[in-house]
């Protein structure tokens, strides 16, 4: 089988964990690398992204060239979370015939950010023949497809309820600033104002897609401002000390309403002092049930960001067997392990265990 030839667009700290896992594939070459910032461009992808050798591409500011020159039969995309800041960049690369994975977070299901750019995206790659996806450990997975395969077990759903507890003093330094630690309730509602407090991005999209998914009409959903968490003793990480009655964190919830109620629930929280990181999934119905898919770290070390790269790899072979157009993760076979050879992809159907060994069923 013929290589799949790969361009990366953006070359941030998530497409250094995708390239570093497509480093341990087979049968998939990177033969080009798009970024805006002048001090990544012209040096080799290798060095940019930390790999352990030199890859021969160097990065461009000139996605059009690239694109023209490389051909790629798909282009993994990392730039940014909104749909309407990525558009353009999807719908230049769809213009060039290349199948699109993406970690735009309103990407995951972007019929809730907008429906006109949505079915532009899904008209353009039908047009062109190929297939747009985005994904992501959340969402993508995690609080969503995840959601979804879950409910398998019941024979109703009265309610979903999603929860996140992060401890932030573990998180790098910027994404403490992020939350607001350390400021005072009215530099919080300053900063939140102005857009620059965040926790997550894609709750109603998480939210949409699993309604969708489950035939659920909602009535509307719902994504609150952000809201201080206030600690009222001190507490610290390596980078911040927050006093008693100022900021250590933040907290956001959505929801999704059916009947008046809230039908599907958001609650993510991230803070100093939180003693302690889970992810909930509580499903109310006939069963009800709760399991907490916490990652137990060993040895070897991990981050949700890896968790990213690993779904945006592991999904590439569904991605190019799909059919044109515009996919989310329920659309899309059950994700799995991607095989070790990308390029020798088969659908995933019942005989292709057999095939593989038959020599079990000699008689």
């Amino acid at each position: 089988m013929e290589k799949i030839n790969v361009v990366l667009y953006g070359t941030g700290q998530i497409m250094h964990h995708i390239a570093n896992f497509l480093e341990t594939k087979k049968g998939i070459e990177i033969v080009g690398a798009i970024d805006v910032d002048s001090a990544k461009v012209g040096r080799d992808l290798g060095d940019v992204l930390g790999l352990k050798r030199e890859s021969g591409v160097i990065v461009s500011n000139d996605p059009r060239t690239v694109l023209s020159k490389e051909k790629p039969q798909l282009v993994i995309h990392a730039t940014t979370s909104y749909l309407e800041r990525v558009y353009p960049q999807i719908a230049e690369v769809v213009e060039h015939n290349a199948n699109v994975i993406s970690t735009a977070e309103e990407l995951a299901y972007p019929y809730v950010s907008s429906l006109s750019l949505s079915m532009a995206i899904d008209k353009l790659a039908k047009a062109h023949g190929v297939t747009v996806l985005g994904t992501g450990i959340a969402p993508g997975y995690l609080h969503d497809t995840l959601v979804i395969a879950l409910t398998a077990l019941c024979q109703r759903i009265d309610r979903i309820k999603v929860t996140t507890v992060s401890e932030a003093s573990l998180m790098r330094l910027t994404f403490q600033k992020k939350i607001g630690a350390g400021m005072t309730p009215e530099e919080f509602r300053q900063a939140a104002d102005k857009g620059l407090i965040t926790l997550h991005v894609g709750m109603p999209n998480s939210i949409g897609m699993i309604a969708d998914a489950l035939g659920l009409k909602l009535d509307a959903i719902k994504e609150f401002p952000p809201e201080p968490v206030i600690t009222k003793e001190l507490v610290r990480s390596e980078h911040v000390e927050v006093k008693p009655g100022h900021v250590a964190g933040v907290r956001q919830h959505a929801i999704g309403i059916k009947d008046g109620e809230e039908m599907i629930i958001f609650d993510f929280q991230s803070y100093i002092g939180a003693g302690e990181t889970y992810n909930e999934i509580f499903v109310e119905g006939l069963p009800s049930f709760k399991i907490r898919p916490d990652f137990v770290l060993g040895k070897e070390f991990w981050t949700p960001d890896m968790g990213t790269a690993a779904i945006i790899v592991n999904s590439i072979p569904h991605v190019l067997e799909a059919p044109p157009g515009l996919v989310t993760m329920k659309d899309l076979p059950l994700p799995r392990l991607s095989p070790q050879d990308l390029s020798a992809r088969r659908r995933f159907v019942q005989p292709t265990w057999l095939l593989r060994h038959k020599e079990v069923f000699r008689t």
